[in-house]
């Protein structure tokens, strides 16, 4: 079975997601959609179709996240990574045109909603693995390669 890792901070994320859809989203569909099947025929009820869909997706995600959280790996930073690039480092890299990006490296649950972080499988994270500050870091993309400059480095 393969690993999946993820941030401390993630994980909680995750947690706290599954918690608020089992304890707060689920019963509130499922009052709504009681309540709409006590209005009769089902077969024509907006209020009935919509919200019994809903609660499908609700499932599904619940389903999703209480089989996901128990496969995922907690990767907390040790002090022997202090100055170089790896999993759950906050990164600024810099090109030879002074554009500068900021990202944190981090799992790939953990990507979506959230800005100034990239996938520890994306190209860049890849890249930069292991290097420090000041290395360069040459990722190539199907638009050509590009070199960023490590600027800074913490967890």
């Amino acid at each position: 079975m393969p690993t999946f890792l993820i941030t401390r901070s993630g994980y909680e994320r995750l947690q706290q997601e599954l918690q608020y859809l089992w304890r707060v989203e689920r019963r509130e569909t499922t009052e709504k959609v009681a309540w709409a099947a006590s209005l009769g025929d089902r077969s024509e009820n907006a209020d009935y179709k919509y919200n019994k869909q809903k609660l499908r997706q609700i499932d599904k995600r619940i389903r999703f996240l209480q089989k996901r959280l128990d496969v995922l790996k907690i990767v907390d930073p040790a002090p022997s990574q202090a100055g170089k690039v790896y999993f759950g480092a906050h990164v600024q890299f810099e090109n030879d045109a002074g554009e500068t990006l900021a990202v944190q490296i981090v799992g790939p649950d953990e990507i979506y909603g959230q800005a100034q972080v990239i996938s520890i499988d994306a190209p860049l994270a890849r890249a930069a693995l292991g290097k420090q500050v000041d290395d360069a870091v040459i990722v190539t993309t199907p638009s050509g390669s590009k070199t960023w400059y490590i600027s800074a480095i913490h967890y």
